[in-house]
């Protein structure tokens, strides 16, 4: 829907950038009510019995789920950027914060106000450039280690298994020891489930949409196919609370149940900064401390989340995001939740893609959204109670198993099998620690980005004088490489020549660049050779000229550079060799002139 011209002037222009909420209002439409009551509706019906599921996922009590998915909602709908956007609990942020808050609300409570400040923080400095040293191998890695895990840590209660330890090695050793004792009415029961989510799944992404042009009842009967499919999370767990409740009335329980969830909404206040504990009281420095590296690892995938999806969208619907707007965005909802008891929150793939088909227009939407979980807390808990846990893991493992990206691995190996390194470490690391396989995945990323900047690719070709060419900015690892080559070259050939050195490519370099470069030219005119540079551009020709290098000249081409050596038909004389010279295995191997 095409949105209308926004009115010229603002009552508050000094306001209105930081409250994209006044970017739309003023011109919302009528016409939009109705969709965007859909959409919030459609979504709504997705996140509750996501939100139970979650919250047990993180190792929290089932009404954290709940507590986290509202705040978010309204604080989107005034700082948010992206129409389509939903904040809320995810499956990825629910494992994180189970490795993090120790299955202790309030560690978890703590965790959210502290990510949020980070985020905010961030938001402000304008520091999300960070989030582009997460490359896309480590981010498939993580997602995809985590859609297993989180699929696995599910599989207890698929089959009705208790007392089964949370990390991923034991738990699939205990799972598969004690497969014995299954419940089979908890194996039947998530089973089919599985099995419903599934198909409605696999109908929805087939579901032709219906033309205006056709009959009523055609059309009627698509909104309600399509309604079922789309909630059919909420279906599928209203189906099973029903059987459950039937089995109770009848005096037998072949299921694990939800159990009591307390009724009513959360109580508005500060989180706690310090905690009670059997031996005494748990200070705010030793939760700090106890959380370590999860104060980095969360705000930071809190932020990756968010920002990737509002991208991903806004591509998709034709729109622009602000990416640090939805830093304050995220660090207000996570802020602003702790004060209602939500862990940690972020932007969710699932819910978002709901939205986006439901038609939403405006990130109204988000109100209808946060209202429903709002009446759900006040007066539906007491239904929760007979909510099967094997139906809310047949929920999570539906949410999850599409994150895990099987084609990856081969596109890499077609694509660039270098990246395959940090995909690997970070998709089997993630098995041990989700916060070691994050980390060494970074960190090797790192490593191959260093790499190529200290061994930049360099052109030689061999003529009358040597013409050097690197093949991208100079830094400081590079220049002893850069200098070993043009030595090495310009003294083994007989007789020895001088060198032009191309710096077309080169848009930058530091001091001690200009360091080597001066030890560089002293150590060629030692041997009666020249250095000659050539094609400088304006920043790189300014610092060398603040050097004032000794022996320092430049030209604005190869041919002017040539004529002042003393070969003014140099180009025609060349050699047609011309090496590349780069890596080989360890390290950076030269070929010598027989080679060729």
């Amino acid at each position: 829907m095409a949105a209308p011209a926004p009115r010229r002037g603002c009552p508050c222009p000094a306001v209105r950038p930081a409250l994209p909420v006044l970017r739309w209002l003023p011109r919302y439409s009528p016409a939009w009510l109705q969709l965007d009551l859909m959409a919030g509706l459609s979504v709504g019906l997705t996140v509750v019995p996501q939100a139970l599921a979650y919250a047990e996922l993180a190792g929290l009590p089932p009404q954290y789920g709940l507590y986290s998915s509202f705040m978010g909602c309204f604080v989107y709908c005034i700082l948010g950027t992206a129409k389509d956007v939903t904040l809320g609990p995810t499956a990825i942020m629910s494992l994180l914060v189970s490795s993090y808050a120790f299955h202790e609300p309030v560690y978890a409570i703590l965790l959210a106000f502290l990510s949020g400040c980070i985020q905010l923080a961030m938001g402000l400095l304008h520091l999300g450039f960070l989030l582009d040293f997460i490359s896309c191998p480590v981010i498939k890695g993580f997602t995809s280690a985590a859609s297993i895990t989180i699929s696995f840590n599910q599989v207890k209660n698929i089959l009705g298994l208790q007392g089964i330890p949370r990390q991923f090695f034991l738990q699939v050793y205990e799972t598969l020891r004690r497969i014995g004792e299954t419940r089979a009415g908890d194996a039947v029961l998530g089973l089919a489930c599985l099995a419903a989510l599934a198909g409605l799944q696999a109908m929805k992404s087939r579901l032709p949409r219906a033309a205006r042009a056709e009959p009523l009842a055609a059309r009627v009967s698509y909104l309600i196919v399509w309604t079922c499919t789309t909630a059919r999370n909420a279906l599928v767990v209203l189906f099973a609370g029903l059987v459950a409740y039937s089995f109770q009335v009848m005096g037998s329980q072949p299921f694990l149940l939800t159990g009591s969830i307390p009724q009513g909404l959360p109580a508005f206040q500060l989180p706690r900064f310090s905690m009670a504990a059997p031996n005494g009281t748990i200070p705010f420095g030793s939760m700090v401390e106890d959380m370590g590296a999860g104060l980095a690892v969360v705000p930071l995938m809190g932020l990756l989340e968010t920002v990737a999806i509002a991208k991903a969208f806004a591509s998709q619907n034709d729109y622009k995001i602000d990416p640090s707007q939805e830093l304050l965005a995220l660090g207000f909802a996570n802020v602003l939740g702790s004060f209602v008891s939500s862990y940690p929150i972020t932007g969710s793939f699932g819910r978002t893609a709901v939205n986006a088909q439901s038609g939403v227009c405006t990130p109204a939407g988000g109100l209808v959204t946060g209202a429903l979980v709002l009446l759900s807390l006040a007066y539906l808990t007491s239904l929760f109670y007979y909510i099967p846990k094997a139906a809310l893991a047949a929920v999570i493992i539906s949410a999850v198993v599409p994150m895990f990206d099987a084609g990856i691995f081969r596109t890499l190996w077609r694509v660039k099998r270098l990246d395959l390194v940090p995909l690997c470490v970070t998709f089997l690391l993630c098995f041990w620690e989700v916060q070691y396989g994050i980390v060494a995945g970074v960190l090797v990323s790192g490593i191959l980005l260093l790499y190529t900047i200290a061994r930049p690719p360099v052109q030689v070709l061999e003529g009358d004088v040597l013409l050097v060419q690197p093949g991208s900015s100079l830094h400081f690892p590079a220049i002893e490489r850069l200098r070993d080559i043009i030595c090495s070259r310009a003294l083994a050939a007989s007789p020895p020549r001088s060198v032009i050195l191309d710096c077309c490519h080169i848009s930058s370099i530091d001091y001690t660049v200009v360091v080597g470069l001066a030890e560089l030219l002293q150590e060629l005119r030692k041997h009666g050779l020249s250095l000659a540079f050539c094609s400088l551009q304006d920043p790189v020709l300014q610092v060398l000229l603040s050097a004032d290098l000794e022996g320092f000249q430049h030209f604005p081409s190869r041919e002017e550079a040539g004529e002042a050596l003393g070969h003014p038909r140099l180009l025609w004389k060349m050699s047609p060799v011309s090496e590349l010279c780069q890596p080989r295995s360890a390290g950076w191997g030269l070929q010598g002139p027989g080679s060729w």
